[in-house]
C-alpha cells in the first residue's frame, strides 16, 4: 500500500450502515485517503454487512466474492452486523484479511492502526457524526441497539442494548446538513421507540421531534423537511398527532414496524407490547393531520406455527390498512434466535406464497395511491435525487420522474409539480 490510501465502500443493509460508512469516510478522507468509484483499483476495500436475514448474510458472501475477483491485491475489511456474529466463517471467504465486529466498528478511523479489543462501551452512544452524504438525502442517526428481545430478530446480538444520542447532537448535525444544502433528512434509529430511555430527563422520540421544530422550523419550515425512519406501532397515539399536527418540517409519510396482523402472531414474535386494533384508530384519526399521506410497513410473513387462519387475518388487516407500499419478508431462522428453536417451522415454500400474497396486495394499494395523487393534482414537492434522469422522491415517498425540471434546478432542490401518468412504478410529474 501507498502512504496515501486508497478504498472503496460498499454498505449492505439499513440506512444506520449507510450512515457510519458516510462517518467513516468522512474521517479517512480528511486524513488523505481517496475514495474511489471503483473497487479494482483500491488498495483497501470497506464491506459494511448486514445480518437481518438470511438473504442478507447471502449478499454479503456474495459481495465480498465479487469485490475480491474485481481486485484480488485489495485487503477487504468486514464490519458491521454480519460480522459481529459470524465473523469466522466471514474471515475465511477469498480476500478478507480483517473482520471489525460492530462493537468495534468506530476504531476504523484509525485504519491501518487497530487495536485488538476495541469495543465500544454497550452504554454509549457510538462515536460517529456526519457533515455532509453521498446521497441527495441525508440519514442524521438519533439512536442504536435495541433492548427488546423479539424472538425472530438478531439485532439485539449485533448492535447490542439501546443507547441514544443526545438531543442537541443530533440537532447541530441536522443543521449543519441543512446549512448545507439538503433539504431531505431521514431521522434514522434502530428502534426510535426506545429514544430517550437512557438520556437525562427521559424524553421520547416526540419530544425530539418537538425540540427539531423549536430549533429549526422557524427557518426552514416550508424549505426543507426530515422524514421518520421506522416507528414501533406502540408509539403511534395521542402524544404522536398532536406533534405531527403542530410540525412544519415533518414528511407527511410514516413507516411502521408492523411485523404481522394477527395479535396471537406478534404474541409469540415476542410483540405483545401491541395490538393490531389502536393502530387502525390512529391512522383514521392522522387523516385529520394528514389529509394525504404516503404509509409504509414491514411484514414478516410465514412465522413459525403461523397457520392458515392467522395469515388470513393478516391479509384482512392489510386490507384495511391505508397502506402505499410496503417491505414484506418470508421468515428466515436467525441464528441465537428464540424463534430458531421453535417447532412448527413452516416449509420454504408456503412462506414464500404468503409473502407473496402480501406483495401483490400491496402492489394494488401502491397503485390505487399513485392514481389517487394523479386524480386528485396534488402538488407534489420533491427532492431531486438523479439530474439525469430527473428523478426524485416526493414527500409521499413516492418516485417522481419530470419531464423537463425549472431552469437552474440542481441536485437535493426540493421542485413542485404534479403527477400525469404513472411510469416505471412512480409518476411522470409536470413541473410548475
Amino acid at each position: 500500500m501507498s502512504e496515501s490510501y486508497t478504498f472503496y465502500a460498499a454498505t449492505l443493509g439499513c440506512k444506520i450502515n449507510q450512515y457510519e460508512t458516510q462517518a467513516l469516510r468522512e474521517v479517512w478522507v480528511a486524513r488523505g485517503f481517496s475514495e474511489l468509484d471503483s473497487a479494482a483499483d483500491a488498495d483497501f476495500i470497506l464491506v459494511n454487512s448486514c445480518a437481518v436475514t438470511a438473504k442478507a448474510v447471502s449478499d454479503v458472501r456474495s459481495t465480498v466474492r465479487q469485490l475480491h475477483r474485481a481486485n484480488e491485491e485489495a485487503q477487504i475489511v468486514v464490519t458491521g452486523c454480519a460480522a459481529q456474529v459470524m465473523g469466522d466463517e466471514l474471515k475465511a471467504l477469498p480476500g478478507v484479511t480483517r473482520i471489525v465486529p460492530q462493537d468495534a466498528k468506530t476504531s476504523l478511523k484509525t485504519w491501518p492502526e487497530l487495536k485488538e479489543g476495541m469495543a465500544e462501551p454497550e452504554n454509549v452512544f457510538p462515536d460517529f457524526a456526519v457533515t455532509n452524504y453521498n446521497r441527495a438525502r441525508a440519514v442524521v442517526k438519533v439512536q442504536d441497539g435495541c433492548s427488546h428481545r423479539c424472538t425472530y430478530c438478531i439485532v439485539p446480538l449485533t448492535r447490542g442494548r439501546s443507547r441514544s444520542r443526545s438531543v442537541a447532537d443530533i440537532i447541530t448535525e441536522a443543521r449543519t446538513l441543512l446549512e448545507s444544502g439538503f433539504r431531505e433528512l431521514i431521522l434514522s434509529g434502530v428502534n426510535l421507540r426506545q429514544f430517550g430511555r437512557d438520556l437525562d430527563g427521559t424524553p421520547d422520540f416526540w419530544d425530539l421531534i418537538d425540540e427539531f421544530e423549536r430549533a429549526l422550523g422557524k427557518k426552514w419550515g416550508g424549505k426543507a423537511r426530515f422524514r421518520i425512519s421506522s416507528l414501533e406501532p406502540g408509539q403511534l397515539g395521542a402524544k404522536a398527532l398532536e406533534v405531527l399536527s403542530r410540525s412544519t418540517m415533518v414528511a407527511p409519510q410514516l413507516h411502521i414496524s408492523l411485523q404481522s396482523g394477527s395479535d396471537s402472531v406478534l404474541k409469540r414474535m415476542g410483540r405483545g407490547h401491541y395490538k393490531t386494533a389502536p393502530l387502525l384508530d390512529f391512522l383514521d384519526k392522522l387523516h385529520d393531520v394528514w389529509p394525504v399521506y404516503g404509509l409504509g410497513a414491514d411484514i414478516l410473513m410465514g412465522f413459525p406455527g403461523e397457520t392458515e387462519e392467522e395469515f388470513q387475518e393478516t391479509m384482512a388487516y392489510i386490507t384495511t390498512m391505508p397502506l402505499t407500499y410496503a417491505h414484506v419478508f418470508p421468515y428466515s431462522i436467525r441464528p441465537g434466535t428464540a424463534a430458531a428453536t421453535m417447532s412448527d417451522q413452516l416449509p420454504k415454500q408456503v412462506k414464500k406464497e404468503r409473502a407473496k400474497a402480501v406483495r401483490d396486495l400491496i402492489a394494488e394499494k401502491h397503485q390505487t395511491f399513485l392514481q389517487k395523487l394523479i386524480d386528485e393534482k396534488l402538488p407534489l414537492h420533491v427532492v431531486l435525487q438523479s439530474v439525469e434522469e430527473n428523478k426524485g422522491v416526493s414527500q409521499f415517498y413516492t418516485e417522481c420522474y419530470f419531464d423537463t425540471l425549472p431552469f437552474g434546478t440542481g441536485l437535493r432542490d426540493i421542485c413542485t409539480g404534479t403527477a400525469i401518468e404513472m411510469k416505471k412504478n412512480g409518476l411522470r410529474v409536470s413541473a410548475e
